[in-house]
């Protein structure tokens, strides 16, 4: 299989930017670069990933002032022309700030930091970014969010949940969906998204931080590996 170049977008306040190199680069063996915030260059990259953190201090909104940086008037054109963009926590925010993926990110309801290894259940295992997956499979990956809680207006749930654009909600162990296992109150239990295209993915578990077994769980490896194996494949 040939190298996919992975570009790890750097934001004043990320703080999972080296875990995504790492899990990438180190753990799947394939290129990977840091583009700093000013940057206008996205360096041939082939995915572009948004890690998590608290990109500008979290003021005004979550990734309000993120999407304003001039590296994401790249990232937005290189989405939109096609290109593959994954947004991880702060990185989900800002693709919904900049449009490029529907709905919000809202104060989680406890009204508290939610810092845990949780289990998410696959919605959806026909996309590049879950190929590898099996229909209903669970998987554990930590959170670490106050801002979690996804929501859309009825008609544009109801459009994500029709077109198969939800991939993953939060579950317990055995896969039930219910109240009791959705860690901020989003709509649904949504945990991760797809645009209509299925090229930008946005969720707000960590994989990245889920690549090895000596992080309690290499359950993450699997969403990575089936983007990897997509541009093997050339599915869109």
């Amino acid at each position: 299989m040939s190298s996919v170049r992975f570009g790890i977008v750097v934001f004043p306040g990320s703080n999972c930017d080296h875990d995504a190199y790492h899990a990438v680069k180190h753990v799947l063996g394939h290129p990977a670069e840091f583009l700093w915030h000013k940057e206008t260059d996205l360096k041939g990259s082939d995915v572009i990933i948004l890690p998590g953190g608290f990109s500008y201090g979290d003021y005004l909104r979550t990734g309000a002032i993120a999407r304003f940086s001039p590296v994401m008037n790249e990232v937005v054109r290189f989405a939109r022309q096609g290109g593959v963009v994954m947004g991880i926590c702060n990185g989900f925010q800002i693709l919904c700030e900049a449009g490029l993926l529907p709905g919000v990110l809202m104060r989680n309801t406890s009204l508290r930091f939610a810092c845990r290894h949780l289990t998410v259940r696959t919605e959806n295992p026909r996309t590049r970014f879950t190929a590898g997956l099996r229909d209903g499979e669970v998987l554990n990956i930590p959170i670490a969010h106050g801002d979690g809680n996804y929501f859309a207006d009825d008609e544009t749930v109801k459009r994500l949940e029709g077109e198969g654009r939800v991939l993953f909600r939060y579950c317990a162990p055995d896969g039930t969906v219910d109240a009791a296992s959705n860690p901020n109150g989003s709509v649904g239990g949504i945990a991760g998204i797809i645009n209509e295209t299925g090229t930008v993915m946005g969720m707000m578990p960590h994989p990245e931080r889920a690549c090895e077994e000596r992080l309690g769980s290499a359950d993450g490896v699997k969403i990575f590996a089936s983007l990897i194996g997509s541009f093997a494949e050339h599915t869109v």
